[in-house]
């Protein structure tokens, strides 16, 4: 197991359908500018994540990683392993107002996942080199899968975060 990992082999028992699953993870983040503490991450609107790094697949999950140079951009699916504890309302970077935990990238959830796309630069091996996380180093990367968006850029919706761009605009 790899130091990043801090020993998370994530053998979390998930109920489904009446037996336990195992959830392991996969992999872990390693950054090559310094997101090592959760001020330097940018937040808020306009906020650029173009940090580039790696993702570190651990050797028995790497046969998984085949024929996936060809997408320009994958899902990274994570965990939130220092973040403790949740709110079901806060006030995030980008307005003033209380917005619901499920309307915002908030790491104070009731089930610490994150959700970032990235952009797949290469691959070696078991690393993939990625730019655009937003996540710490060392954080256990739990699933990747390629980033497929079906929804037309003119229906997508912003919810209200249009409305707090237009007020600071």
């Amino acid at each position: 197991m790899w130091p990043g990992l801090s020993g998370l082999r994530l053998r979390l028992g998930l109920e489904r359908g009446g037996t336990k699953s195992n959830v392991y993870a996969a992999g872990d983040w390693i950054c090559k500018q310094s997101l090592q503490r959760y001020s330097r991450i940018p937040k808020g609107l306009g906020a650029k994540h173009d940090a580039e790094g790696i993702l570190r697949i651990l050797p028995e999950f790497e046969l998984g990683l085949t024929d996936i140079e060809g997408f320009s951009h994958l899902m990274v699916i994570w965990a939130f392993d220092r973040s403790h504890g949740f709110d079901l309302l806060g006030t995030p970077p980008s307005d003033n107002r209380l917005h619901g935990v499920f309307a915002t990238r908030s790491p104070r959830r009731p089930n610490p996942i994150g959700l970032t796309v990235v952009e797949l630069l290469r691959r070696e091996n078991e690393l993939l080199h990625v730019r655009g996380v937003d996540m710490l180093d060392g954080t256990p990367i739990l699933d990747i899968k390629p980033y497929l968006s079906s929804v037309p850029p003119e229906t997508l919706r912003r919810g209200w975060l249009a409305e707090a761009e237009s007020r600071k605009g």
